[in-house]
């Protein structure tokens, strides 16, 4: 993201333009479509081209506030307009793939309706869709129904992405070793490669009693508007994506989780308390906790070990070497391209955590790693 301190020069066209580790919001526009965008969307690599090219865009951006700048943010709200029927020019722009129309309508709508862009941007943050980490969270909630001898368990998701990977054990996965796990029938299929001289476990995660969301704002998938939000997120130029988290979105839809509005550390003990005698309580952190500070993961470890005071509780994470806490490492180093697949059972002994297996592209590559 662009961040906040921000030094200021005027362009040789007069614009006054903000500038973020030394680069003008031009240039920011300019590198986010010839780098980020390229080869990923092309239409949002011509329309962010086009963005840093305008001199009005870049007066109108100039004036709002900097957390509302960044062209992942700017994009999805033109988008979402274009898909709420307020940008009708834009929207048959990107339906007919064509560039230089929606580099034209994009900069249009985004001087007619810039307040409503930098509303957007502001109650808004860009979201990604993460059905993918199923295949990883799937076989290692399986683990720990089996570790505690559970019967039912309890979905509590941490950054649950608007509850969509709380539906777990209503997915079907294939991992590449041959294996399928889930519901064959679902409209949501994902895919896995296996590596390693391990299968994936064949067990299956048993009756889900709870599903729990814990995020500082989440979204709803019932609601028309989140939901439309979580479309605007993905570029417009690809259909496969939005038909998978079209599929997705339904299955959410079907069978809602309780989402509890605030900060994990805090909210830990409640959301655990949601969960039903029979269940045992399976706390799931998936690239969740990389985006907080060593102090909160920390205080987070301490709060689980607070809600498991009167029951077991597991935790299954899906983080970065060395991010979630207490989780070995395997030797392995941080920042390596890959995450760690951490399982704990917190009971009234002390935590117990284990490495139960590695994993690469945000689950698109499993190696399985614990003893059957």
């Amino acid at each position: 993201m662009i961040c906040s301190a921000l030094v200021y020069r005027v362009e040789e066209s007069g614009v006054v333009v903000p500038m973020a580790g030394g680069r003008t919001l031009a240039q920011v526009y300019r590198h986010f479509g010839e780098d980020a965008a390229a080869g990923a969307s092309p239409l949002y690599q011509r329309v962010a081209v086009a963005l840093s090219e305008s001199d009005e865009v870049l007066r109108a951006l100039a004036a709002a506030p900097a957390r509302t700048r960044h062209p992942a943010v700017v994009l999805a709200a033109l988008h979402d307009l274009a898909l709420a029927g307020r940008a009708p020019a834009l929207a048959a722009a990107w339906a007919a793939a064509d560039g230089d129309a929606a580099a034209g309508a994009a900069i249009d709508t985004l001087l007619r309706l810039t307040d409503s862009v930098v509303a957007i941007a502001a109650r808004r943050r860009p979201r990604t869709l993460e059905t993918g980490r199923c295949a990883v969270l799937y076989p290692a909630i399986a683990e720990a129904a089996r570790r505690v001898g559970a019967d039912a368990v309890g979905l509590i998701g941490v950054g649950c992405s608007a509850g969509l990977d709380l539906h777990v054990d209503r997915v079907g996965i294939t991992y590449g070793d041959g294996q399928s796990l889930g519901d064959p029938s679902s409209p949501v299929q994902l895919s896995s490669s296996v590596v390693g001289n391990r299968p994936v476990p064949t067990r299956a995660v048993p009756e889900v009693v709870a599903r729990v969301g814990v995020e500082p704002d989440p979204l709803d998938v019932t609601d028309a508007d989140d939901a439309r939000w979580l479309r605007a997120c993905l570029p417009p130029d690809d259909p496969e994506r939005a038909a998978e988290l079209a599929a997705a979105i339904a299955v959410a839809a079907s069978a809602p989780p309780l989402l509890l509005r605030g900060h994990a550390v805090e909210v830990l003990p409640d959301a655990v308390a949601r969960v039903p005698a029979e269940g045992l309580p399976v706390v799931t952190t998936a690239w969740a906790l990389s985006r907080l500070p060593l102090e909160s993961r920390l205080r987070f470890l301490h709060r689980l070990d607070e809600a498991a005071a009167g029951r077991t509780v597991a935790w299954v994470s899906a983080e970065g070497v060395g991010v979630a806490p207490a989780v070995p490492t395997l030797g392995d180093r941080r920042a390596s391209g890959h995450s760690i697949i951490g399982l704990a059972v917190v009971g009234r002994s002390a935590l117990r955590a284990e490495a139960i297996g590695r994993c690469w592209s945000r689950g698109r590559v499993l190696a399985w790693l614990a003893d059957p």
